[in-house]
């Protein structure tokens, strides 16, 4: 980045630099704990499902084959940003090289989208057992899921490739940080000298074409779900039906939410103050991660079972 100003800072062409918390840089090691605990539980929590649903022999049916899917992305997330956001708070890493930057605005996008998809595969999964529970075992076997989940990711992959290798053709010489404690692609756009339409556009058109049809479709469903559980006769039925798609919406409004507030406050508050961008930024990759997993094993008895049957195996050992 070639830089005129920025005297104190002896910065390469390939070299940003990341943000902290704006006058909280004398308690960044306080302000990491939580984060860190965050981080910690995320992990934990996502390697737990995954270990339950590999374990577990009542747990081998489509429904946690999918939710192992998200607990895979959710561990994806929170790889993605861990390195460099503890980094920063703990050692003071603010500076970042260009081709690192790409791999991180690669991951995390490829990964958000995946999460996108994943809810709308779980929820088309509900659909199907309600819809047609006589062809439910069927139709979702193992291997069908399996390979759904790898034309998921690659479909992640492939489309967040374009701008991500787009970004170490540009030339950065406008003086400036980045806003965030990780890369993100709005923020290094920002500090390019050359032309970036091709980027801004591809990025609002993937975000509007993938992530926002996922949550147009995940409302049809949804739509369709609630017209055929209100069709049920019996009220026993029609809550039980209802009660399985309790987890989920929780689930898709924890990965929502902070999606929808980061954008926003990216597209109209260039103005507001910094530790709100900060903030936001941090719930935006911490907050789906961490949620997810206490969502499922709090609403879902079948978790829950898995988890007491491991807990009290260990106590007996």
């Amino acid at each position: 980045m070639r830089i005129s100003s920025l005297p104190s800072a002896n910065l390469s062409f390939s070299t940003f630099l990341l943000t902290g918390f704006p006058g909280l840089e004398w308690a960044h090691h306080w302000v990491s704990l939580p984060i860190f605990v965050g981080y910690l539980m995320a992990l934990l929590g996502n390697t737990t499902i995954l270990y339950l649903v590999r374990t577990d022999p009542s747990l081998y049916q489509p429904m946690y084959y999918f939710l192992a899917m998200l607990a895979v992305t959710d561990l994806g997330l929170c790889m993605s940003t861990l390195p460099s956001v503890l980094g920063m708070l703990w050692f003071d890493a603010q500076m970042v090289g260009l081709v690192h930057c790409a791999l991180q605005q690669h991951f995390l996008p490829s990964f958000s989208f995946m999460e996108s998809v994943v809810l709308f595969a779980m929820v088309l999964d509900h659909l199907v057992a309600i819809q047609f529970p006589l062809c439910y075992a069927s139709l979702l076997i193992g291997p069908h899921v399996a390979l759904a989940g790898v034309l998921l990711g690659m479909r992640s992959a492939v489309i967040t490739a374009a701008p991500s290798l787009h970004l170490l053709k540009f030339d950065y010489c406008r003086p400036g940080a980045l806003s965030h404690t990780y890369c993100l692609h709005q923020d290094t756009i920002r500090l390019a000298c050359s032309d970036t339409h091709f980027n801004r556009l591809y990025g609002l058109c993937i975000i509007m074409l993938a992530m926002g049809s996922d949550v147009l479709f995940i409302l049809l469903s949804y739509t369709i779900l609630l017209h055929t559980v209100l069709a049920i006769t019996s009220a026993g039925e029609r809550l039980k039906a209802l009660n399985t798609c309790i987890s989920h919406i929780w689930a898709v409004l924890c990965f929502c939410v902070p999606v929808l507030g980061l954008s926003i406050v990216h597209r109209f508050g260039r103005h507001t103050s910094p530790l709100v961008h900060i903030l936001l930024g941090t719930v935006f990759v911490l907050f789906p991660p961490l949620m997810s997993p206490v969502i499922y094993s709090i609403k879902t008895q079948q978790i829950r079972r898995a988890i007491f049957k491991v807990v009290s195996l260990g106590k007996l050992q």
